[in-house]
């Protein structure tokens, strides 16, 4: 049994918190506040394994975390849990996206920079992989959704990090990960989603990934 922490109660982070209890281990959801309304429904429907608390102490209490907020609230996330993410890994899962100006999304980042390096910086110590942001929360938890073989992509500077991460989404059940270098290769895993987000107009389903063909 692992201790997990999910920084993040929206869908995101209820489809992956729900996965590790079914998988049998101690998960805490966070949140800016310790008394979140999701995140405490979450915990209640979840069993003894499931706890909530702040940012910094989900931060704390994981021994490797994922971090499921909005992307405009990441950075924020990442810098209020910061001094407990020494030597963690840290599961990036968001996107920077900008739906100020309506749908379609825009990014909210410049094509020279992704989410993914600014979450590196507000948590220089920690060892941030980019993983899972290119896919519907459904999918992450269960590639099964996707008939067929499909390719899980992932980014980070630390390759042990993304030996443990790999390991972990293996047990998901995904088959196939690339690893596509360093975290600035979150610049175009964040980039990807702004033809996801077209493909789910013109499929009429989120349950749908990629498949790397050689």
């Amino acid at each position: 049994m692992t201790k997990y922490g999910v920084l993040g109660t929206g869908m995101v982070g209820e489809a992956i918190a729900s996965k590790l209890i079914a998988l049998g281990h101690e998960v805490r959801m966070g949140s800016r506040t310790a008394n979140n309304e999701k995140g405490a429904a979450w915990a209640a429907k979840s069993g003894d394994s499931a706890s909530i608390g702040t940012f910094a102490e989900t931060a704390a209490f994981g021994e490797m975390l994922f971090l499921c907020t909005s992307g405009t609230g990441s950075v924020d996330a990442v810098a209020a849990a910061a001094s407990a993410l020494t030597g963690k890994i840290l599961v990036d899962v968001t996107n920077p996206l900008d739906f100020s100006h309506g749908m379609p999304p825009s990014l909210f980042t410049p094509s020279t920079e992704s989410l993914g390096e600014r979450v590196q910086r507000a948590a220089p110590k920690a060892r941030v992989v980019k993983a899972l942001n290119t896919i519907n929360a459904d999918v992450m938890v269960d590639p099964s959704k996707v008939p067929g073989d499909h390719d899980l992509l992932i980014a980070g500077n630390d390759a042990e990090a993304k030996a443990a991460v790999t390991s972990l989404l293996q047990v998901f059940g995904w088959k196939s990960i690339l690893d596509v270098g360093d975290i600035t290769g979150a610049r175009a895993l964040e980039a990807y989603v702004l033809l996801w987000v077209r493909l789910w107009g013109v499929l009429k389903t989120p349950n749908f990934n990629l498949k790397i063909v050689r």
